[in-house]
């Protein structure tokens, strides 16, 4: 997986043809106040192929580009973003147990960085996000990850929820680290095809999705601290998976 040049496309006709030919954005910015056709298709194709689309001031457009922007700018991702239904037909086909991550509202990029390190080197198929309230993948993130962020599939979801659903009809348990579990990390069983949802600090896994995840544990802790950083927690999880799997 080659990283992209970071760039942008500015314009409406170039913005509608970048997105019809497959081009991966990160995010567009649309000018507040657009209405119109163009509004609707740009509506309508974000949605199809799941890009954030984010209403800001002309003024922060005039600041993005020197150029004729016609109340809109597209930042193209260092990434490119895939489909979770796509990926997991293929991760069965190579008869491997499933390993997926899921990262509910984690916004910190250097926490991305060294999550997606400790996923890439334990074996995880795949890493995925939601649309909105997620770290933006950029240069720090992807320097954070020592490279893993290009090497290691990215799925941004429009919902969490549905992609437990999915995950669930493609024969994969979700489990969750949850400080209010009683069972121990180590008593959970991963040699299953499995989902780990890991939540941001401070708020965890959302109220949400813990109330469809019956599988939630405990990383044991003796100390005062109020817990482990998330990706630290996150690589005791994945050590703990790669242990069961042998």
């Amino acid at each position: 997986m080659q990283l992209k040049k970071k760039s942008t496309i500015i314009g409406k006709h170039p913005i509608i043809d970048a997105i019809q030919t497959g081009t991966n954005f990160d995010k567009i910015f649309l000018q507040q106040g657009t209405r119109g056709e163009f509004e609707k298709e740009l509506r309508h194709l974000s949605k199809q192929y799941n890009i954030p689309v984010q209403f800001v001031p002309k003024e922060k457009l005039n600041r993005m580009t020197s150029g004729n922007h016609q109340g809109v700018i597209g930042l193209i991702s260092l990434i490119p973003y895939y489909k979770l239904e796509d990926l997991l037909p293929m991760i069965y086909e190579k008869s491997e147990t499933p390993l997926i991550l899921i990262l509910d509202g984690i916004t910190d990029i250097r926490n991305i960085g060294a999550i997606a390190r400790s996923a890439e080197i334990s074996g995880v198929h795949a890493i995925v996000i939601p649309k909105k309230g997620s770290a933006q993948i950029n240069d720090e993130a992807i320097k954070s990850s020592a490279g893993a962020l290009t090497k290691i599939p990215i799925c941004r979801e429009q919902s969490l929820d549905s992609a437990l659903d999915m995950l669930e009809m493609s024969g994969i348990t979700p489990v969750a680290s949850n400080l209010g579990a009683k069972k121990m990390v180590f008593e959970t069983d991963f040699t299953l095809p499995t989902a780990i949802v890991m939540g941001s600090e401070g708020k965890g896994v959302s109220r949400e999705l813990l109330k469809r995840i019956e599988n939630q544990f405990i990383i044991p802790q003796v100390g005062t601290t109020d817990s482990f950083n998330v990706s630290v927690a996150t690589g005791i999880i994945l050590y703990e998976v790669m242990r069961q799997r042998g």
